[in-house]
């Protein structure tokens, strides 16, 4: 059995000997998080600003758009000043932060999607009974079910890794993963096991067979209406299952790169593979639905243009 010793910070071993390249890394991350952050931004103020968007499927979006700077602020500015370290160490509380975050923000995305997705369900397969079932009250009430549901969901699981001592302080990713501070610990008791495959269950699984009931309830709606009801249908939902398309191929590599050995890959495939779901899902998630949806669309050019249109004329 190792020593165990008083670990104070972990090292982040997967940013390697880049040497002056860290300038250039730091400008595309930079320009990149500033792209994430004003490009939800502008959607969240589009919906804020356009009355005719203050309905349950774009108030649900609006809280989607704020979670992904959320989830890219949770990752990006501990990068950003990784790049100019020489040893990239994080200390136990940054790096446990950073873990809450990134649970506790995936969760909320999820549950967030799953909600969007009943959401359709009624105003698809009940649309006479949409503005009794679905309200905005009702909605802010959801948002704030998700929030207590995702925190709950991770603290329970976050409780059994908080007491462990670790013998050793060496994280092969560029940020903190759960999977591999767990391996960190001298000894892994069966409830800490128990507790993160819960929070598993209840943060992917749940989510993801609760959307799937409800799309497959809409798709069988959509085989039987007409061709312009389809492709209705069809246009409001493909941005939900882009979305979902993404992030389960991601959860499924976290799942199994964080429990299995697939160090046969390049480090430079495993460092992008880890990251691609923070990097794009916050770049995906504005494109998909301001450009895809014409109501945001068309809300966006309003607010964008004509106020530039206006501001020539004076």
């Amino acid at each position: 059995m190792e020593n165990s010793t008083e670990v104070v910070s972990f090292v982040l071993s997967a940013y390697g000997n880049i040497g002056n390249l860290k300038y250039l890394y730091f400008s595309i991350i930079l320009l990149w998080y500033i792209s994430v952050c004003v490009s939800n931004t502008i959607l969240i103020v589009v919906i804020y600003k356009d009355r005719g968007l203050h309905e349950p499927m774009y108030l649900l979006l609006g809280h989607l758009f704020l979670n992904e700077i959320s989830t890219s602020t949770s990752l990006y500015p501990l990068l950003l000043s990784q790049m100019f370290s020489d040893t990239h160490e994080v200390t136990l509380p940054w790096c446990f932060l950073q873990m809450c975050c990134f649970y506790i923000f995936g969760c909320v995305q999820l549950c967030n999607l799953t909600a969007m997705a009943y959401d359709r369900y009624i105003c698809i397969c009940y649309p006479l009974h949409y503005n009794v079932l679905m309200s905005n009250e009702r909605v802010v009430k959801i948002i704030l079910l998700v929030w207590i549901y995702s925190f709950t969901n991770y603290m329970f699981s976050f409780s059994f890794i908080l007491p462990l001592t670790f013998c050793g302080n060496v994280i092969n990713k560029v940020f903190c993963d759960q999977q591999l501070v767990i391996k960190l610990a001298c000894s892994v008791s069966a409830l800490t096991s128990i507790s993160d495959l819960f929070f598993a269950s209840m943060s992917l699984i749940l989510p993801f067979s609760l959307i799937s009931v409800s799309y497959m309830k809409i798709f069988w709606i959509c085989l039987i209406v007409s061709k312009e009801s389809k492709q209705k249908v069809l246009t409001t939902c493909t941005p939900q299952i882009v979305s979902l398309g993404n992030i389960f191929v991601y959860a499924t590599f976290q799942f199994v790169g964080s429990r299995m050995d697939i160090h046969y890959l390049p480090d430079e495939v495993r460092v992008i593979l880890s990251i691609y779901i923070h990097i794009l899902q916050p770049m995906i998630t504005p494109f998909m639905y301001g450009l895809y949806l014409p109501k945001i669309r068309q809300s966006s050019k309003r607010l964008l243009f004509d106020k530039k249109i206006n501001m020539l004329d004076i």
